[in-house]
């Protein structure tokens, strides 16, 4: 049996996983639930594989974790590179320990797109965040994912709740086509502001500022106070030109400095009103679903694909049908309807 020691220092036994070998997902989850944090890890680490004999395990493990209830709140943080997303998170983090809850955090590094390597520095840009025992910190690499979003978060997101984390922060890279994905898996999703970065006015061509639930001008500190100030008008401004949001709730526009720790809590009170009126409306409970259902149709859609493009006769007709293209014997167009005609046989009966 592992030894461990609780808050008190007092050692307690926690089950022993197995290091080799396919791990037992009962000795697994059992671990997890009681807030192990290596076994939460390895949790992780088993629905990342893309192996797939490890496929139905890890499905065996979500499902378990799922039937745990859970009173945690989901946060999307986003915002251009720059703009201070790990220092914030790093002092919102602490700020929540240290008022005694189990923050776990889903970092997201940018993959490059020609080496396909990422840095994973999470627990290094967060430091003290990282040896917090009430703090969990995943770096995840981005790769070729919308939104900078690690394709397995859902899935680690219900781990890190079944193992007792009550605030799940989800950060992405700022710099994906799309921060849809990250919006559709959170509760609350806050976007991260600088002052006098231009973001006033082109924050009105973007949808990302019609999906925030809040925008934080970070870097209110020193000579930066005044542009803080004109900043926050001008968006608040920019956010009433959007139409009201289903939930009844008004997007805020707030300032703090990470650095400082100044504004840090009036974030979480805001994020507080937030969970109170939503859930009084039943938005909240409502949005839950439809991001399982959302679950269900990305999933879907992602295992279509892998099937697909996995199957050695497709892989023979894409070289095929590649050469052509490259010869100029046929459209891609033409090509790729070729291609899933062949693949089809036409038929809407499911077995």
């Amino acid at each position: 049996m592992a030894v461990k020691r609780n808050e008190l220092g007092q050692k307690v036994q926690l089950p022993k996983i197995r290091r080799q070998g396919p791990i037992d997902i009962p000795v697994l989850f059992n671990a997890l639930k009681k807030g192990d944090k290596t076994a939460l890890a390895q949790g992780i680490t088993l629905i990342e594989s893309t192996r797939n004999k490890d496929f139905e395990r890890a499905e065996e493990l979500v499902t378990r974790c799922l039937q745990i209830h859970s009173n945690s709140i989901r946060i999307g943080i986003t915002g251009v590179p720059g703009v201070g997303k790990s220092t914030f998170i790093e002092a919102f983090g602490t700020y929540l320990t240290q008022m005694g809850k189990k923050v776990a955090v889903l970092a997201v590094d940018p993959s490059s797109s020609v080496t396909k390597g990422s840095i994973l520095g999470d627990k290094t840009r967060m430091e003290k965040l990282a040896k917090d025992s009430n703090a969990f910190i995943r770096p995840s690499p981005a790769q070729d994912s919308l939104g900078g979003v690690a394709k397995r978060t859902r899935e680690t997101i219900i781990l890190c709740e079944a193992a007792g984390f009550e605030v799940v922060l989800v950060e992405t890279v700022g710099v994906g086509q799309s921060e849809t994905l990250v919006h559709s898996m959170v509760d609350f999703f806050l976007l991260l502001k600088l002052a006098g970065a231009g973001d006033e006015l082109q924050g009105l061509k973007r949808g990302i500022m019609e999906m925030a639930d809040a925008l934080v001008i970070n870097k209110a500190d020193g000579e930066n106070l005044k542009a803080v100030k004109l900043a926050m008008t001008e968006f608040k401004r920019a956010l009433h030109l959007y139409p009201p949001k289903e939930n009844a709730w008004s997007p805020e526009v707030l300032s703090c400095s990470s650095l400082n720790n100044l504004g840090i809590d009036a974030v979480w009170e805001m994020i507080l009103r937030f969970l109170a009126l939503t859930k009084e409306n039943g938005h909240f409970g409502e949005n839950r679903i439809a991001q399982n259902k959302n679950w269900f149709l990305q999933t879907v859609e992602e295992q279509l694909k892998f099937q697909f493009f996995g199957r050695e006769t497709i892989k023979r007709k894409m070289d095929h049908y590649l050469e052509q293209i490259a010869n100029h014997t046929i459209s891609p167009v033409a090509a790729a309807h070729e291609l899933l005609n062949l693949s089809n046989p036409g038929t809407d009966e499911i077995p």
